[in-house]
């Protein structure tokens, strides 16, 4: 018995396929069985029911599990050490991020850890807010970065930086020569928002919703699954939108699009850390938390 045959196990148990356990360990189906049935021939024992859709502990599985999960926990802690002494020559993690932070932040963030620690291999992945924290519920991906926080026992999600959504237009729309324009001004226009459980659109959702306005009453003139695709529409004069200001602060600066500020609505939101809470995170994750952690204040917009 050894520690890669108790990972399988642990991995296993916990997802109930090995599919999934083959994704958490970087290895082949064919790979993580050979562990388990090398397990199970070590202690002469089925530790697992094998089902159509997933497999689940026999009584000698139940009876092992907490002593393999106690014994792997010491494993990483001391392995984790050594790590910290090797100075994170080498390690991996699978990053997700929903579309905001995950095109305009962390490709930096992640540059300048890199930069530190060049061993460190990062996998990025970009989806919806939504879609991100089922990755981390169904542990695809060890740790996320989502624009509104969701509520699953599983998960458990921290804020983490501060985003403002503005309401940017094309440079000819006659809103350019007002100060500001109120939230009820944009009845009469037509809208181009993010798709239906992006981020974005829940946060706007809760906004408008706090000044007894539906966004799904507003006239709609498209929904896009992207924010730089929402932005190009609005220089290409299809509609006005509401955006992220990390998002449209380069097209803003070209002058592509201008921002007109709303009357009396606070659009600040938070970005959201999201972990699994059983989650056997190493040192490099860790230490790549706390590297985002350390660097978010260079992101905040001053005077907002």
């Amino acid at each position: 018995m050894n520690f890669k045959q108790l990972e399988a196990f642990i991995w296993v148990a916990e997802l109930q396929s090995f599919t999934k356990a083959s994704r958490q360990l970087y290895m082949s189906q064919p790979a993580v069985s050979f562990q388990i049935k090398a397990l199970e021939e070590n202690l002469q024992v089925s530790l697992f029911q094998r089902g159509d859709k997933k497999v689940i502990l026999t009584e000698a599985g139940n009876l092992l599990y907490p002593e393999a999960k106690q014994l792997l926990r010491h494993y990483n802690r001391i392995k984790a050490g050594l790590d910290d002494i090797k100075g994170l020559k080498t390690g991996q993690m699978v990053v997700g991020s929903s579309t905001i932070p995950g095109e305009y932040l962390l490709p930096i963030m992640i540059g300048g850890f890199k930069e530190k620690y060049p061993g460190i291999r990062i996998t990025l992945r970009v989806a919806g807010s939504g879609q991100v924290g089922r990755w981390v519920r169904e542990r695809e991906i060890d740790f996320g970065i989502i624009g509104a926080p969701v509520k699953w026992e599983e998960t458990e999600c921290s804020s983490w930086l501060k985003d403002y959504l503005i309401l940017i237009v094309y440079p000819s729309h006659p809103w350019v020569k007002l100060n500001e324009v109120n939230l009820n001004d944009l009845k009469n226009e037509t809208l181009i928002l993010r798709e239906q459980g992006s981020g974005t659109r829940r946060t706007l959702e809760q906004k408008f919703a706090e000044h007894d306005i539906a966004l799904d009453k507003l006239p709609i003139g498209m929904e896009l699954g992207s924010t730089r695709a929402v932005i190009t529409a609005v220089e290409a004069k299809l509609g006005i939108s509401i955006v992220s200001k990390y998002a449209a602060s380069e097209a803003i600066s070209l002058g592509k699009v201008r921002e007109v500020k709303l009357k009396g609505v606070d659009m600040s939101r938070y970005l959201y850390q999201i972990r699994h809470k059983q989650g056997m995170a190493g040192y490099a994750l860790e230490a790549f938390i706390s590297y985002i952690n350390d660097k978010k204040t260079s992101w905040d917009f001053p005077g907002l």
